[in-house]
């Protein structure tokens, strides 16, 4: 894919959704910290019901904490990997408030030294809550990235460095939420919905079955 193309891809989604953002609730770089370690296999919509109840009684590293991992467990036991996922938070919290005062660092290196925080949650946070211009690559991005041509890559690394690289830098700092939410709701797994997709006529993807 071309320059121009990619250009125009970014234009026509920033038009269609000038201030994209995360669908995840949160109020603080803590609370999107915790809604993005529990969004691992588990969809915004159930991680949000959850937190809505987790947040309304404990939303700091402190009373999170205080739960302890039997009483978090309670508040997200909706959520796929729940125990792995409480025992990680629960670490988590002890470490901000030991080493970082209780705030959320804003260091890849220290982001991704906490429990159940790899590369993708790091990069998550970076962008979201401190706008940094990074590539968080899951798989809808991994999908949407490889199908249109933006950035074709093997595997979720080699996505996220052809995306930094192609990808105009005016457009950087939303393009993850841009592409996430194509992959959500237009460029599908199973069977995308090319026939109402902005940027069809732009695309690398040659569907079968257009809808």
């Amino acid at each position: 894919m071309n320059k121009d193309k990619r250009h125009e891809i970014f234009t026509r989604l920033q038009q269609k959704n000038p201030n994209p953002t995360t669908e995840l609730n949160y109020n603080s770089s803590f609370e999107l910290l915790i809604a993005v370690i529990l969004s691992a296999q588990a969809t915004d919509v159930g991680v949000n019901k959850a937190t809505s109840k987790l947040y309304a009684v404990a939303n700091t590293p402190e009373a999170i904490a205080a739960l302890k991992v039997t009483g978090l467990k309670k508040y997200i036991k909706t959520i796929g990997l729940y125990n792995g996922k409480a025992k990680n938070i629960i670490a988590t919290c002890k470490i901000l408030l030991k080493e970082h005062a209780g705030e959320v660092p804003e260091s890849r290196e220290a982001l991704e030294a906490l429990p159940g925080v790899g590369r993708k949650t790091a990069n998550v946070v970076l962008n979201t809550a401190f706008g940094h211009p990074t590539m968080a690559v899951d798989t809808h991005i991994f999908r949407v990235s490889n199908r249109t041509g933006i950035a074709k890559g093997k595997n979720v690394l080699q996505v996220e460095k052809g995306l930094l690289k192609h990808i105009p830098e005016e457009f950087l700092y939303d393009a993850h939420h841009w592409l996430i939410l194509h992959g959500r709701y237009t460029c599908i797994a199973r069977k995308p919905r090319c026939g109402s997709c902005i940027i069809e006529d732009l695309c690398d993807y040659k569907s079968k079955e257009l809808d």
